[in-house]
């Protein structure tokens, strides 16, 4: 494990907080994207919970992206959504 790359340790959390609690933001929160996931909570809300739907989608992709592509794209450019 020593050539792990920095940051991907937070993808399997990341991609599992965003399964399953991917309404509240939690897996935004993980990655240090507090807007983003005050963001989610203020969408589910407003939806009723619909909105919990982008933060299972969002687990699943953090999930199918290798290690290099998810570090790229969530720790390094911090993108906010999907």
């Amino acid at each position: 494990m020593a050539d792990q790359i920095p940051g991907a340790e937070k993808k399997m959390l990341a991609g599992i907080l965003g399964i399953l609690l991917g309404g509240f933001g939690v897996h935004r929160f993980v990655l240090g994207d507090t807007t983003g996931g005050i963001i989610r909570i203020a969408i589910t809300l407003f939806t009723c919970g619909a909105g919990s739907i982008i933060g299972l989608i969002e687990g699943i992709i953090y999930l199918t992206k290798s290690d290099e592509d998810f570090v790229e794209t969530y720790i390094n450019q911090k993108k906010g959504w999907f």
